[in-house]
């Protein structure tokens, strides 16, 4: 099967699936974050490079009645050509004669962006032939989206079946694969998950999957108290989810069966409302009293954590400890962040996934100091739970 390191793409035209959703300040129409643009980089310079054209397609936003100003990718035209280096042509429209025409008459070292792909309904309904209208665009197809991955969306996972034989991943994928795969499937120990966030219902698949794999799991975020209420903890008036109690009985208990080391946060900031300005003070976790609520985890707690992530020599983070993006409540993140950086530093592999812990991460300035970043959140915390994605899935299948 060929791949992006072996093909010739010497007069092609790569059609590459790209993930350009990418957060835009409404008042300046400045992009604020460009590290989807940025990591997609690598794969469009090397088509350029070997002789090639680029046609890329992405999503932007989630427009509900066609086309959109707000939602048009013309709007980071500019920018993208400034991360490429290059001028990148435009076309307000992804299939038709108009597209069509502008991405036939590509030369070699061109790049030209189509417009929204979902200005057109039958791109999330992963309609064959809206997919095969795309494929004109290009002669070689390569996914690039890992963001998306796990969508069986026309231009992500259906438009593959038009290149049977001119189809793979681009760098991006290619790395976000190895990643996951090497903190799931290494032989190296001890191996540390660190999964916060505000809701146990929202990672429970996650975390019954880990429990086959990790050494150590950390707790962490809202999450932690619907754990600290099933061993019989007193919360106060810290986010709950009382359906979960049970499971979360279920996983202490398989935990321990299991031998995984399941730490569970033993003090917490706690606040008298949800606000940066509240009254705060420290108090064990069990402990926490009526009309006041646990918003970061304590030094007790990540004193601990940082012990366990030091001997670590594989971390997987995802999820925040506490309210990070309140200033009186980051401390706790910001110490497991720089506890990741430093046994990074000393040759533990770190991988870092899902739209908090990669926002986290950033706000500290701190994303070049661990192993890998990970763009895509939903789709990773899907590959991480063993699902199979329909992006990657396309890809494979002969």
């Amino acid at each position: 099967m060929e791949n992006i390191h072996t093909y010739n793409f010497e007069g092609k035209r790569a059609l590459i699936r790209v993930d350009f959703n990418v957060p835009i300040d409404k008042e300046t129409g400045k992009i604020t974050d460009d590290t989807r643009i940025r990591a997609a980089a690598p794969t469009i310079l090397h088509v350029l490079k070997n002789g090639g054209s680029v046609v890329l397609m992405s999503h932007f936003g989630r427009p509900k009645n066609g086309p959109e100003a707000a939602f048009s990718l013309q709007q980071i035209v500019a920018h993208t050509a400034e991360v490429l280096g290059t001028s990148v042509h435009f076309v307000a429209d992804c299939i038709g004669e108009k597209a069509l025409t502008a991405s036939q008459n590509l030369k070699a070292g061109e790049v030209l962006l189509l417009e929204n792909v979902r200005f057109y309904s039958e791109e999330t309904a992963g309609d064959v032939n809206f997919a095969k209208a795309l494929s004109k665009n290009g002669n070689v197809y390569i996914n690039d989206a890992f963001g998306t991955a796990h969508r069986a969306h026309a231009s992500t996972a259906v438009i593959a079946q038009f290149f049977p034989n001119d189809k793979f991943f681009g760098y991006l994928i290619e790395a976000e694969i190895k990643s996951v795969d090497k903190v799931l499937n290494s032989t190296e120990k001890p191996l540390t998950a660190i999964v916060g966030g505000a809701k146990v219902s929202s990672k429970i698949a996650i975390i019954q999957q880990l429990l086959n794999k990790v050494d150590n799991l950390i707790v962490g975020g809202g999450m932690a108290f619907t754990f600290v209420k099933a061993m019989g903890g007193e919360v106060g008036n810290s986010l709950i989810e009382d359906d979960f109690i049970p499971m979360a009985q279920d996983i202490l208990k398989e935990a321990k069966e299991k031998g995984v080391n399941l730490y569970i946060p033993t003090d917490a900031v706690i606040a008298d409302k949800f606000d940066n300005e509240a009254n705060r003070k420290v108090c064990n976790i069990g402990e926490i009293p009526a009309g006041w609520m646990g918003l970061d985890c304590g030094p007790e707690t990540t004193t601990a954590c940082r012990a366990i992530i030091a001997a670590s020599k594989l971390i997987l983070w995802n999820g925040p400890m506490g309210v990070f993006e309140m200033e009186n409540f980051q401390q706790g993140t910001k110490d497991i962040a720089y506890a990741i950086v430093e046994a990074t530093e000393k040759g533990a592999f770190s991988l870092i996934g899902g739209g908090d812990s990669v926002a986290a991460i950033n706000k500290f300035h701190l994303a070049d100091k661990v192993s890998y970043v990970s763009t895509g959140g939903g789709a990773m915390l899907e590959y991480l739970e063993g699902i199979e994605l329909p992006g990657i899935k396309a890809i494979l299948e002969d």
